[in-house]
């Protein structure tokens, strides 16, 4: 009997068991995949989250991974340059993009080292549900039979197309169609380097990892999907080189160093995330366009979210239940500013109202401080948008 299935080692659930043992809870936690293992990911952790990693203690390990801090970011659309960071968050400037395969393992060897029991090349099956409430779930590892393990919380950690939220049929509360599809692939560009470049109906985002690396990313409307899939690497160059020119005549000659990957299922949605002997965190509870890049972030604090909100002791339902009822609150009021956020950025349109918005912030070293705070999720869109600077336009 554990207290505490976690289901996916990534970034939320490997963070999540981390936190949850460290509270005492003893956790088992569960991966399909062999570790180490990469995944598709924009890496970019914002200040908020570079915060969350800090104060678990494991931000040293990944800044020893080689992985520069990127304390700057450079925004261009149209005829508007921004140049500056976000606002620190509990002492974090610098951001950090770090290899996944490496990112997703420090926090798992963290969780062990925590007393987490983990598990990788492990299936999770069918939840076990009694009176309405799940206790645990069937799993097995390559090659053995399935097992039942029972537990007082389940928690989905397993994705966007999670099998825990479609199981306890987590109610969607606002889904949205795909905006953007996106590829990327990783060339030999020193950093460090944040780089947004924007233009009508196009995206570029550059930045630096781990290696001497930089990984690039293009996005196009979700419309052109099926067209720019049959030669994806010709859109993604071209879209680099006349978006991004300066960074493509650095490295065009020499070519990318590893595949270019992409996808065009960017799902925009918000669950409920908890109920009797569940909860959700990460993309199973939340997902949205990458574009922004808050994924990792925003799964670290709603790791911190869940981990705070449970009681000490989950042997009584009804204090676990009422704690699971106040995450899913708090869930949707952590998430929602982000999502609608990023569904705005991903329409790819460049109005002339927002681009005298960003003349205006360009002018003022304080609003792009605060204008890349918004970004990074420092501080709230009505920080920015004030009365007082609208009126100003």
């Amino acid at each position: 009997m554990y207290d505490v299935i976690v289901v996916g080692a990534r970034c939320a659930g490997a963070s999540t068991a981390l936190l949850l043992a460290r509270q005492g809870h003893r956790v088992l936690l569960i991966e399909r995949a062999r570790f180490p293992k990469d995944t598709l990911s924009t890496l970019y952790i914002h200040q908020p989250g570079v915060a969350r990693l800090a104060a678990w203690g494991v931000l040293d390990d990944v800044a020893s991974t080689g992985c520069p801090p990127v304390d700057t970011v450079t925004y261009r659309v149209d005829d508007v340059r921004l140049t500056g960071s976000s606002r620190p968050v509990e002492g974090q400037r610098a951001s950090y993009a770090p290899r996944r395969y490496l990112l997703d393992q420090i926090l798992v060897d963290s969780a062990v080292a925590a007393g987490v029991e983990f598990q990788d090349e492990t299936t999770a099956g069918d939840l076990l549900f009694e009176d309405g409430r799940v206790v645990g779930l069937r799993c097995r590892t390559a090659g053995s039979a399935w097992r039942r393990e029972r537990a007082r919380l389940v928690i989905g950690a397993d994705g966007m197309r999670s099998q825990v939220a479609s199981q306890v049929e987590a109610t969607v509360l606002q889904s949205t169609e795909p905006r953007t599809c996106a590829y990327y692939t990783y060339w030999d560009l020193p950093g460090p380097r944040m780089a947004l470049h924007e233009a009508s109906g196009r995206w570029v985002g550059a930045v630096s990892t781990n290696d001497g690396a930089t990984l690039v990313g293009c996005y196009f409307p979700q419309s052109d999907f099926q067209r720019i899939r049959g030669n994806a690497l010709d859109a993604y160059l071209d879209c680099f080189r006349d978006h991004a020119p300066e960074l493509y005549e650095q490295v065009a000659a020499e070519g990318p160093i590893d595949r270019l990957y992409g996808t065009g299922d960017q799902r925009n949605f918000i669950r409920r995330a908890a109920g009797p002997g569940w909860a959700l965190v990460g993309d199973a509870a939340h997902h949205k366009d990458s574009i922004t890049a808050r994924g990792i972030t925003d799964a670290f604090l709603q790791a911190q979210l869940l981990a705070d909100s449970l009681p000490g002791d989950l042997g009584r339902d009804e204090a676990l239940d009422k704690g699971l009822s106040r995450y899913a609150a708090d869930h949707y009021d952590l998430v929602v500013e982000g999502y609608h956020s990023t569904l705005f950025v991903a329409e790819l349109t460049v109005a002339e109202g927002r681009l005298a918005m960003l003349r205006a912030v360009a002018e003022s070293p304080e609003l792009t401080e605060l204008y890349f705070s918004m970004l990074s999720g420092a501080c709230s869109s009505d920080d920015f948008f004030t009365e007082e600077f609208m009126a100003s336009l």
